[in-house]
């Protein structure tokens, strides 16, 4: 079983943001500078639990904002760090610099995005890997996985169009940033990975598309499952595997097939996805590394849905039982349009921030203060460590996956139909994630304890859904807030934001988030 001792060390990733917007994504990666204190670290942050992580993050971009979020990590009274301009930070402005600070208390696989409108699917993303036990044996950590959708328009272009028309049709989709042409498959190049047999492979699964949930195979292999998001799991054998956006699943794959070479799958689904290539965003595992052919081997069958994993597979190992809510509140998912641009709901509001006036700056300016806007959509959890429930339903027949900053939760309930008081509840060992489906035409019911004070956004993990208002806020134990944040550090960076949006003539066009 591959894993590390746990120990606490100061491990340190510095980034270097710079213009790359015109050009494949698998090349805007190497856009960004990376120095890093370690020899044997890269972009893709390799961690191990109990590290102070600190990431330096220079915007060297001409004329874009930015902010970084480590999506899935609980910033343990470490609200600030959490990298979402207008809620925990003023954005960053072009030539100036931040520096974030958090303990790695989980351990697994996740990754950072920008939270800086649609930027992270620009190419603004990253794997983090924190080291720690699993809960199966391998041989061989293969690392991240990602899975991506792609157009050859920037996403910032087709925003005008998901805002007045809905979400646009994508070209492609990419496997570790990378894919052949759609029409031409003499261009481009598919990932390719060499395995050796008998041996076997960990792989870190990512989900860090715009729009598209995949299901994702290896033809003829079976998958054992050992975590979801930054949760191990008991394990569990699988042909098929369902990413709703923003989710990770970490994979056991045995080598025990003929040598040869098999398709690596990520289909998007019709259901929920438009996708022109959604037949061939495919890569190669190879037994031997001299070949060059392309594979002969078929997928398997698979229910064309954008369903999360049965709540029945997904058992953390760890177990930890839910208890009765204090506090619950019911959200429902709407869509409608404000003149001509569609915007999203959450119980009739949609979310409305400023980069200059984040949430945080406004409990430290004025503590006490309960006089938000609706258009912020604050939820105020002011008691320590009382239970919580989310009742999340929609009408619609268009799913969600819904990503909540700052905890893990509970999966309570998970289900098409209605929800009702008499809808059963599983509150011994649930599912504990970050990132869970809301099904189509249906609920999802979600628990945390309000253990972690900050401002936390809850939010759709598609990104055209987040910048149209699907999203709220909570601000777990107000009082709390101020001594957590260094002002100083803080209103530095505000200032300097200001300054460049004021000569720029910035303004907002979508959430904030």
């Amino acid at each position: 079983m591959h894993h590390s001792s746990l120990f606490s060390s100061a491990s340190s990733l510095a980034l270097l943001l710079s213009e790359a917007s015109a050009i494949p994504y698998a090349e805007r990666l190497t856009q960004r500078s990376c120095d890093n204190s370690a020899a044997d670290r890269s972009c893709w942050g390799d961690y191990n639990w109990g590290d102070t992580v600190v990431v330096h993050l220079t915007n060297g971009l001409a004329n874009n904002g930015t902010g970084l979020h480590f999506h899935g990590m609980r910033q343990n009274y470490t609200n600030p760090n959490d990298g979402v301009p207008s809620i925990t930070q003023c954005a960053v402005a072009p030539g100036d610099s931040i520096t974030y600070t958090w303990r790695a208390t989980q351990y697994g696989s996740s990754w950072y995005h920008s939270h800086f409108a649609l930027q992270a699917w620009e190419g603004v993303l990253g794997g983090i890997l924190i080291n720690g036990p699993a809960t199966g044996n391998y041989d061989n950590d293969m690392g991240h996985m990602f899975l991506n959708d792609w157009t050859h328009e920037t996403v910032d272009a087709l925003y005008s169009t998901a805002e007045t028309s809905g979400p646009p049709t994508l070209s492609n989709g990419l496997i570790n940033g990378t894919n052949t042409y759609p029409g031409d498959t003499t261009q481009g190049a598919r990932f390719e990975t060499t395995v050796t047999e008998g041996e076997s492979y960990r792989i870190r699964l990512v989900n860090g598309a715009i729009d598209t949930h995949f299901k994702y195979m290896i033809d003829n292999h079976t998958m054992t499952v050992i975590a979801m998001d930054l949760v191990p799991i008991t394990p569990y054998a699988t042909d098929v595997l369902s990413l709703g956006m923003g989710q990770r699943y970490d994979v056991i794959v045995n080598m025990n097939q003929t040598a040869g070479d098999y398709w690596i799958r990520a289909i998007p689904q019709t259901y929920c996805s438009d996708n022109d290539n959604a037949d061939d965003i495919k890569g190669i595992l190879r037994y031997d590394s001299t070949s060059a052919s392309d594979p002969t081997t078929s997928a398997y069958d698979y229910t064309d849905d954008c369903d999360d994993e049965a709540m029945t597979d997904l058992v953390p190992y760890y177990s930890m039982d839910a208890e009765d809510a204090t506090t619950s509140d019911d959200e429902a998912v709407s869509v409608g349009k404000s003149g001509s641009i569609f915007k999203w709901y959450m119980a009739a509001t949609t979310f409305a921030v400023t980069w200059e006036d984040p949430t945080l700056l406004q409990i430290y300016e004025d503590p006490t203060s309960t006089s938000w806007t609706d258009s912020q959509h604050v939820v105020q959890l002011d008691t320590a460590d009382e239970w919580v429930y989310f009742v999340i339903t929609t009408t619609q027949t268009i799913p969600h996956p819904i990503h909540l900053h700052g905890h893990d939760f509970y999966i309570l309930a998970q289900a098409e139909g209605a929800y009702s008081d008499t809808t059963t509840l599983t509150l011994t060992n649930p599912p504990r994630r970050d990132t869970a489906m809301l099904p189509a035409s249906g609920y999802l019911v979600i628990a945390f304890t309000t253990d972690n004070p900050g401002a936390w956004l809850m939010h759709c993990h598609i990104g055209w859904h987040t910048s149209e208002g699907f999203a709220l806020q909570l601000v777990e134990r107000q009082s709390e807030i101020p001594d957590l944040m260094d002002y100083d550090s803080f209103n530095s960076t505000c200032a300097n934001w200001n300054t460049y949006a004021e000569e720029s003539g910035v303004e907002v066009e979508d959430s904030g988030v």
